[in-house]
């Protein structure tokens, strides 16, 4: 007769970071990451990173406080881990664009760029604009720290002086693949649907003092 097999332990829930995202953010990415690998992909994702507990009750629609930095940066771990570097990458940076997509893109109106106003501004106003508006939201309903600054004319840095997405990591290369997806889109949005590059320069789970992506000001499309 077979001996039965050993269960699999239950992956260990590290002590958390006292930092949360609004319930709304994370709903939203998990919708997304629903939307690009299915139902079951994404339930063995919060299996594996050891959050079940969001299996079909995902966080509420609202702008409570409420998911911890390091439950998300657990998402961002999983999916490498499931789909490789590479394929946890693509699979991040589809995933942030469509958080902004999918929602992010309504905060616009309360940060000023979604009126008439702005959209007849030349591209060089809507970015001086634009950018510091989408830093300015998720440090105003998030426990990120963002701030924005330009550097040698051509590029505007986008700070992460606290991060979701790194959350006690130790990495060898920055790996906050989402927020440069979400970026990506937001820059499209805010252009009025211009494509940038966006390079990620540092990342806190690399050892630097903070996140920076740099945003090059001339549009690639």
């Amino acid at each position: 007769m077979q001996a039965p097999e050993t269960p699999r332990p239950a992956p260990v829930r590290p002590a958390r970071s006292g930092y949360y995202y609004p319930n709304k953010f994370a709903r939203l990415a998990m919708n997304a990451m629903v939307e690009i690998m299915g139902r079951p992909g994404f339930n063995a994702v919060l299996n594996l990173g050891g959050l079940p507990n969001f299996i079909d009750n995902f966080p509420p629609d609202n702008l409570e406080k409420g998911f911890d930095f390091v439950d998300f940066t657990a998402l961002m771990v999983t999916l490498e881990d499931m789909y490789g570097q590479r394929g946890g990458r693509s699979l991040a940076l589809r995933a942030g664009r469509a958080v902004f997509a999918g929602g992010l893109r309504s905060f616009g109106a309360l940060a000023g760029v979604g009126d008439l106003a702005f959209k007849v501004l030349p591209l060089n106003a809507k970015l001086k604009v634009g950018v510091p508006a989408m830093a300015n939201i998720f440090s105003q309903f998030s426990d990120q720290i963002s701030n924005v600054y330009e550097e040698g004319g051509d590029k505007i840095i986008y700070t992460l002086e606290r991060c979701p997405m790194c959350w006690n990591r130790k990495v060898d290369k920055p790996v906050c693949y989402m927020g440069q997806g979400l970026l990506l889109e937001g820059l499209k949005w805010v252009s009025g649907g211009r494509e940038f590059k966006v390079d990620m320069t540092t990342c806190i789970g690399k050892g630097d003092d903070m996140g920076r992506y740099a945003i090059y000001k001339d549009p690639i499309t």
